[in-house]
C-alpha cells in the first residue's frame, strides 16, 4: 500500500497544537502520509509562547535532503521558519532538490510571523527574505491579516480591503494568495483565494466564538498541502481544506486543570 507523502517545513510545538505536530496530524486525518523537516523547537502552549530554539541552518538542510532522496514529496509546505539563515537555506536546499524540474511539486507557504498569542515567531529581518527568495517558489501564499498587514504596510478591515489586498499581492509576486478573514470576526468566515490573473473565489464557513485555540493557520496549509498531494487542483484543495479546518474548530477539545481552560482543534473530529 502507498499514499501520497507530504512534507512539512516548520517549528516543532510541544503541545501539538500547531506547527509540525498539527501538520502530521491534519495529513495522516486526509489520508497523506507526512514527514517533517523542523527549523525550531518551540515551548508553547495556547496563548503563551515561552522560548525558541532554532535548529542549525545545516541540519534543516540535511532534513529536508534526505526526505526528498527517500520520499516522491507530492507537495509541501512551510511554517515558522524564524530567521533569514533558516530561510535562506530552505530556499537553497529546495533549488537543488527541485534541481532543473521546472514542474517541482507544489509549495504552500504559510508567511508565520506571530503567533495566535501574540508573541513573534519571525525576525524582523527575515521578512525580505521570504519577500525576496521564498515567495517565488511558492504555489500558493496563505496570510493571515496581521501578516498581510506586514507585507503590504496598511491594515485590512473588511471583505472589501481584503480583496483588494489579495489581488495587490497576487499581482506584485505573480502567485497565488488565499487571504484569511478569521480575524475580521463576521460569520460567516471568509477567505479569498486570489490569483495573479485577477480571478478571486470566496470560501466560508460558520465562525465559531468563545474557543482559545491556536495552530488554524498551521493546519488550514497543512491540509491544502495535503489536497494538493493527491492531486487536487489548488482551489479544490482549499475547499477541502477549509471544511476540514471548520470542522475541527465546530469539535474543538477542551481540558481544564487548575482553573484554567486549554482549548484545542480537533484534527480526527468526524467529519459529517
Amino acid at each position: 500500500m502507498t499514499l501520497p507523502v507530504a512534507l512539512s517545513i516548520a517549528g516543532s510545538d510541544n503541545s501539538a497544537g500547531a506547527g509540525a505536530q498539527a501538520d502530521l496530524k491534519t495529513m495522516s486525518a486526509l489520508g497523506v502520509y507526512g514527514v517533517t523537516a523542523i527549523t525550531c523547537v518551540v515551548a508553547e502552549v495556547p496563548g503563551k509562547v515561552s522560548a525558541i530554539q532554532p535548529i542549525e541552518p545545516r541540519i534543516v538542510a540535511g532534513q529536508i535532503r534526505l526526505l526528498f532522496e527517500a520520499f516522491p514529496i507530492g507537495a509541501l509546505k512551510t511554517g515558522m521558519l524564524f530567521s533569514r539563515e533558516i530561510i535562506s537555506v530552505v530556499c537553497d536546499t529546495l533549488l537543488e532538490c527541485f534541481g532543473k524540474d521546472t514542474h517541482h511539486p507544489p509549495l504552500v507557504v504559510d508567511p508565520v510571523m506571530v503567533a495566535t498569542s501574540g508573541d513573534p515567531l519571525l525576525q524582523r529581518d527575515a521578512i525580505a527574505v521570504y519577500r525576496e527568495r521564498l515567495f517565488p517558489l511558492a504555489t500558493l501564499i496563505t496570510p493571515n491579516l496581521d501578516e498581510v498587514q506586514t507585507l503590504l504596510g496598511r491594515p485590512v478591515e473588511s471583505l472589501v480591503e481584503m480583496q483588494r489586498a489579495g489581488q495587490e499581492l497576487a499581482r506584485h509576486y505573480d502567485r497565488a494568495f488565499l487571504i484569511k478573514g478569521g480575524h475580521l470576526r463576521l460569520d460567516p468566515a471568509v477567505d479569498l483565494l486570489c490569483e495573479p490573473s485577477g480571478a478571486t473565489r470566496a470560501f466560508s464557513a460558520p465562525f465559531v466564538p468563545g474557543i482559545s485555540t491556536h495552530g488554524t493557520g498551521c493546519t488550514y496549509a497543512a491540509a491544502i498541502t495535503a489536497g494538493l498531494a493527491k492531486g487536487l487542483a489548488l482551489a479544490d484543495a482549499v475547499d477541502e481544506a477549509k471544511r476540514f479546518l471548520a470542522n475541527a474548530i465546530a469539535q474543538y477539545l477542551r481540558w481544564e486543570k487548575d482553573g484554567r481552560a486549554t482549548d484545542a482543534l480537533h484534527h480526527f473530529a468526524p467529519r459529517p
